[in-house]
């Protein structure tokens, strides 16, 4: 099916990953005090660099990647909210995956502020695990870490 595709996001698709990635985190703000750090992303400059893929369409969700010598950085995944429930997600992090295996790389890292306790519910399903937690300027962050086999 044409819409559970994942693809490299193109410049057409920058409205779109800041309007999912709005949506995804904008009742956050209420809940940890500041606005979430991926809705202040470069949403266009991500893009340009190749670091965004998404999926839907339109767009219901997104993944913004950083590949490093030793670990692929899941910096945000973002699904519409009207879109959860339907595996969005799961796919995301399926890809992801598999992103780092094509890539070489045999761990992905991410971190999730401490307030979004929906996330560390979900991450250890599917194979994170706490690294530490720590203070980043306004943001308390849990860091996981996955290792690919």
């Amino acid at each position: 099916m044409h819409d559970l595709e994942i693809r490299p996001a193109v410049a057409a698709d920058t409205p779109a990953v800041k309007s999912v990635t709005d949506a995804a985190y904008r009742h956050y703000i209420a809940r940890i005090g500041v606005v979430p750090q991926p809705m202040e992303a470069d949403h266009a400059a991500d893009v340009a660099a190749g670091r965004v893929f998404v999926t839907g369409e339109p767009v219901t969700g997104l993944v913004v990647l950083d590949a490093y010598e030793d670990h692929l950085f899941l910096d945000s995944i973002a699904v519409r909210p009207d879109a959860h429930g339907q595996g969005v997600g799961r796919r995301l992090l399926r890809f992801v995956d598999a992103h780092a295996r094509v890539l070489g790389l045999s761990e992905i890292r991410l971190y999730t502020n401490a307030m979004m306790w929906e996330n560390q519910k979900i991450y250890p399903k599917y194979g994170y695990e706490v690294v530490e937690r720590r203070v980043d300027g306004p943001y308390d962050r849990i860091h996981y870490r996955k290792l690919l086999d």
